[in-house]
């Protein structure tokens, strides 16, 4: 199979592993990127790769809140600049208020509410039309609080992460630590019984493979497998995962030591899940000479 230079260093970039070793697991697994992360990880090779490092697009992220409800969403744009154009931003705000007064539940039913006398729908097409580039509304979220919860909000670069909190509890700089780990340590879950199990499973098959390479001993494999996962829920799981203000404490220890827990995590990274278009430059410059 040909294998292209770009997938190949694309690879390299998210597992640190070296160009032949990607270019074999590409090999391997047929150009299967993932395939390809798994080959690495279970050959002792690569021992961890984020799949959001080749993932991007671009746009911006929000929180809206109003007593015990908010709204958390996410707009996409052609190019960053867009994200700092004050007029995309007032039409970012102008969906995320409107929302907090509804009961939307699908895309399809926040498009279809009025701003203004025009559908959001409507908005972002003049919009679209106004800035020059293609807009879409991706996702939002409703959430509702009990009068005895707080909401901890954070946004990361402007925008580009926006993570929203619901803490049992009444102290708001507590929930807001909670946020800011959320947005910084990208955990999956709140807790791990929130892992699916075919996540897990899969991780296990993973550790497996890497634990046989390295030649441990049968009689010790279990307890080896079970250490390492749970170092990957103190990965992926919010409350497992090592306080980012105090590293002397988890998550959990750290909400325990104040009284609360966590009810609900939302967060939105802009782009996460996206595939950008891979462009080379000149093409890129030559297509909007073209097009002017």
């Amino acid at each position: 199979m040909d294998i292209k230079a770009s997938d190949v260093k694309a690879l390299r970039d998210m597992t640190g592993a070296g160009m032949l070793d990607c270019k074999k697991a590409l090999t391997e697994s047929n150009g299967d990127m993932d395939k390809a992360v798994d080959y690495l990880r279970e050959k002792g090779i690569s021992k961890a790769a984020k799949k959001a490092d080749r993932i991007a697009a671009e746009g911006l992220s929000n929180i809206y809140i109003d007593g015990n409800k908010a709204v958390i969403l996410e707009v996409n744009a052609e190019t960053d600049f867009v994200a700092k154009n004050q007029e995309f931003n007032n039409m970012v705000d102008a969906i995320g208020n409107r929302l907090l007064k509804s009961d939307a539940t699908s895309l399809e039913d926040a498009l279809a509410l009025d701003v203004d006398g025009k559908t959001i729908n409507d908005l972002i097409v003049n919009e679209t039309a106004t800035i020059g580039e293609k807009l879409s509304f991706r996702r939002f979220e409703i959430v509702n609080k009990n009068d005895d919860e707080v909401f901890g909000s954070y946004l990361h670069m402007g925008g580009r992460i926006a993570s929203l909190i619901v803490l049992k509890g009444t102290d708001e700089n507590i929930a807001k630590d909670v946020a800011m780990q959320a947005a910084a340590m990208r955990p999956e879950h709140v807790r791990r019984e929130e892992v699916p199990a075919e996540k897990t499973e899969h991780e296990r098959s993973v550790l497996t493979e890497q634990a046989l390479t390295e030649g441990k001993k049968p009689e010790f494999m279990d307890k080896i497998i079970e250490g390492r996962l749970d170092k990957f829920y103190s990965e992926i799981c919010l409350i497992e995962q090592t306080f980012v203000k105090d590293s002397d404490l988890t998550v959990k220890a750290y909400l325990e030591k104040n009284n609360s827990d966590v009810i609900k995590m939302v967060r939105y990274e802009v782009g996460e899940g996206i595939e950008k278009r891979s462009e080379n430059f000149a093409d890129e410059v030559r297509s909007q000479i073209e097009n002017a």
